[in-house]
């Protein structure tokens, strides 16, 4: 299966090396495609991985799906994607 997810908080290629190994960390994903420009995900996954869990993790990292967060919620999510930014760039 192939699922698009567009996200906020995708800066540069630190953000994407993190988004790429988290992403990868779950069970059943088998690759992932970023575009830093248009802010977009593609993950190919069998199908046992829901979408929400593909989402929870990435709203863990600080890149939610376009319009989800709001509030104190997308402040924590800004944060967030500095920090997986960061450390995106430290592991390239």
């Amino acid at each position: 299966m192939k699922t698009v997810i567009k996200v906020e908080n995708i800066k540069c290629c630190g953000c994407s090396n993190s988004i790429d190994i988290g992403l990868s960390k779950i069970e059943g994903v088998g690759s992932v495609a970023i575009d830093v420009e248009k802010g977009a995900i593609t993950i190919e996954h069998n199908e046992l991985v829901k979408k929400e869990v593909i989402t929870e993790k990435l709203l863990s990292m600080g890149y939610p799906e376009v319009g989800t967060a709001k509030g104190f919620t997308k402040i924590k999510t800004n944060a967030k994607s500095f920090v997986s930014c960061a450390i995106g760039r430290i592991n390239n």
